[in-house]
């Protein structure tokens, strides 16, 4: 038998690593500051860059795609070469994918404040990050497939089964959710338009949850957990269960994000069935993981690590089972749009994305610098931190959740809403997110207590940069075996496993997409529904840089309750043909929008956007005085309504080349109105163009209107 000797590259490990921990400071930071934002309108800090509605999608990314992203990529390239006994197959491609992937990171750093954004959620970035991240996610796959292939170890370890998933179904979320059409080289408009953007969006934004935040995070808790434990994974079999049921159910679900929504019937029964359906597998793995721990209970008792272990595998199997639950019409309708979402998706990320990371990290950067940790009393401090963080985080907001969602239906006995002014429940809750903002507190102070306790770490050891490793070349012969289990032999062929797994992920999508997007009744027209005016689709633009559908939703549901509330009808999909992008929104910190045209003068808007507790005493939404003074950049009109016909949307070519004539007309049509009610603004400023797009929506339809193919 032949031994070969290696080197394992614990450079790149260390580089990933400390990315993870200068991120993950960072994104929980700015995190801090938008939880102060939604109490207190000062911490906005008066200027265009800190609003809510720039910094909450900086916050998201910078968790999401700096902080856990770059922890995938830490516990992955330590993980892989160890289960392949294989150096990674390329170091300048793992240089590629870390430097290519700060400058995604750093590129989202810039434009998120600058409002440069599609608003799509968890897909914010521009057209030309887009292509970046596409770039360096397919340098990451050719590095890991490649290692795969020339490994030493004949069965592919069930951690490489969920990293195989992650690569393949991550890029063709990506690629398919993010196809737009440029207009300069910092926007662009989404190709689909309204319903059919919706379904695209969330079957993207539930499984970049899924393929980005869960089974990334399951290949690592079925390599890390039992390294620390000191024991093998519970059930090989229940592995195989728990992978495959996942990987295909989970692409199904994205639908439920869209219940009581504009979206046709069948496809939001398909989300709530195959979301209810996911308990099963979601919970295999919880139990893998846990029964993983069995017999090791009084080890547990006295490792930190393996208590951080412990609670993120159970902070995983709440939000799993929280997820079907919330899917469920009934339960959707009293918690879709409120803080019960936000309390979930933190439970997650919190729990298990959180504490999944701190404890591999506690664990690995020991063996890399051949140290021991510095402060195990540390590292409970932490854990002790993290978790009350978590429980001064959660419990305030499902407690907000629950209050919104009963008082938003809430009718008196006369039959008339008991709380008809949607700031009433705002105020009611503001403690709440006081208390939200503790529980924050609590968790970034304990992450600050794992950075020293790694550096001090780091500082007492030394890096193992190249690891000697040895091991037998795999020969080929010995490859497959008479009468073996049929998926022991899928193990030893990456290829094809790879294949078959975009296999699996793929037809859930295209089950829903297609006959939504190829049977034109699934999407039914309105004839009094007509494009924007060019001053309109302006307005609009700035309401997407302004970051407005972060806290604004437009879509009323069909309820008495929204539609009494809203003074309107509920939603229609014919009301959404030409909207590229989609401004649904998900959370209602503030009032629907979907009716407002009409409801208000400009002078109203004006005020409003000026200094809003002029009008609406008590409010947290901030102030927008840059409106008033920056002149609306009309040098682009003419190729957003040549973007906007090529999508599908009836522009003429004299409506395309009169498309600013036409705009000054109507903006000063807009200051004469103002000018009447004492206001002096410059038909030029951005505030018109805004204004306008508001005045204009929900006001194609009147109560009672009926559709048409």
């Amino acid at each position: 038998m032949q031994i070969e000797k290696f080197n394992y590259d614990n450079k790149i490990v260390r580089d990933f690593a400390i990315a993870t921990l200068v991120f993950g400071v960072v994104g929980m930071i700015v995190g801090l500051l938008a939880a102060f934002q939604l109490f207190e309108p000062a911490a906005n800090l008066g200027n265009q860059y800190t609003t809510f509605g720039r910094i909450r999608p900086l916050h998201t990314n910078a968790i999401i795609f700096a902080f856990v992203g770059n922890a995938i990529f830490t516990g992955i390239y330590y993980s892989l070469q160890r289960l392949c006994k294989a150096r990674m197959y390329s170091d300048v491609l793992s240089k590629i994918n870390f430097w290519g992937w700060q400058i995604v990171i750093l590129l989202a750093a810039i434009t998120l404040p600058l409002g440069l954004t599609t608003t799509k959620e968890y897909a914010e970035l521009e057209w030309p990050i887009d292509i970046l991240i596409a770039l360096v996610w397919v340098v990451f796959g050719v590095n890991m497939i490649g290692t795969i292939i020339k490994r030493r170890e004949k069965q592919m370890y069930v951690a490489i089964w969920f990293y195989i998933a992650t690569f393949v179904t991550v890029a063709v979320l990506h690629i398919v959710n993010s196809i737009e059409l440029p207009v300069t080289l910092t926007k662009s408009y989404s190709v689909y338009a309204g319903v059919q953007d919706a379904l695209v969006q969330w079957w993207y934004g539930h499984n970049a949850v899924a393929f980005f935040l869960t089974t990334p995070f399951l290949g690592l808790m079925y390599y890390y957990l039992p390294k620390a434990a000191g024991r093998p994974v519970y059930s090989y079999k229940l592995s195989i269960l728990h992978f495959w049921s996942l990987i295909f159910l989970y692409i199904w679900a994205g639908p439920h994000h869209l219940l009581y929504s504009s979206l046709p019937d069948w496809a939001q029964s398909l989300g709530v069935a195959f979301s209810v359906m996911l308990i099963a597998p979601s919970w295999g793995g919880m139990i893998n993981g846990l029964l993983t721990l069995r017999g090791a209970w009084d080890k547990v008792r006295d490792e930190p690590i393996l208590k951080m272990f412990a609670v993120g595998i159970t902070a995983y199997g709440m939000a799993t089972f929280e997820g079907p639950m919330l899917s469920l019409k009934n339960v959707n309708a009293i918690a879709h749009f409120t803080d019960w979402i936000v309390a979930h998706v933190h439970v997650g990320a919190l729990g298990w994305n959180g504490l999944l990371t701190f404890a591999m990290l506690y664990w690995l950067i020991p063996r890399i610098y051949n140290t021991t940790i510095y402060s195990k009393r540390l590292i409970n401090i932490h854990f002790w931190l993290a978790t009350l963080g978590i429980v001064f985080y959660a419990v305030p907001m499902y407690w907000s959740g629950f209050t919104q969602g009963l008082m938003w239906k809430e009718f008196t006995p006369e039959g008339t809403l008991q709380y008809p002014e949607f700031l009433k429940i705002t105020i009611q809750i503001l403690p709440l997110h006081m208390l939200r903002a503790l529980g924050g507190t609590l968790y970034l102070t304990g992450f600050i207590i794992l950075i020293y306790n790694i550096v001090k770490t780091i500082k007492q050891g030394k890096l193992v940069a190249d690891e000697a490793a040895e091991a037998p070349a795999l020969e080929k012969s010995t490859l497959f075996k008479k009468g073996e289990f049929w998926h022991s032999v899928l193990e030893k062929k990456p290829l094809t496993f790879t294949v078959l797994s975009i296999i699996v992920i793929v037809v859930g999508g295209a089950v829903e997409m297609l006959p939504t997007f190829l049977i034109k009744s699934n999407i039914p027209t309105i004839a009094s529904v007509k494009p924007y005016t060019p001053l309109e689709l302006q307005g609009r633009d700035l309401y997407i840089r302004e970051g407005c559908a972060v806290c604004h939703t437009q879509w009323v549901r069909p309820f008495r309750s929204e539609t009494e509330r809203y003074m309107g009808e509920y939603s229609k999909a014919g009301e959404y043909v030409y909207e590229h992008p989609f401004l649904w929104g998900s959370k209602r910190t503030g009032p629907d929008l979907m009716r407002i045209g009409g409801k208000y003068p400009d002078s109203w808007h004006y005020h409003h956007m000026i200094d809003p507790r002029t009008m609406s005493p008590g409010s947290i939404m901030p102030k927008y005085q840059w409106l008033a003074e920056q002149d609306l950049n009309i040098s682009t009109t003419e190729a957003k309504l040549k973007a906007m016909k090529t999508l599908g949307v009836p522009y003429t070519q004299f409506e395309i080349e009169s498309g600013n004539q036409a705009l000054m007309a109507q903006a000063q049509k807009i200051s004469d109105n103002l000018k009447k009610e004492g206001i002096a603004l410059d038909s030029k400023k951005e505030l018109i163009a805004l204004i306008a797009y508001l005045q204009r929506l929900g006001t194609d339809i009147k109560k009672g209107s009926t559709a048409s193919n």
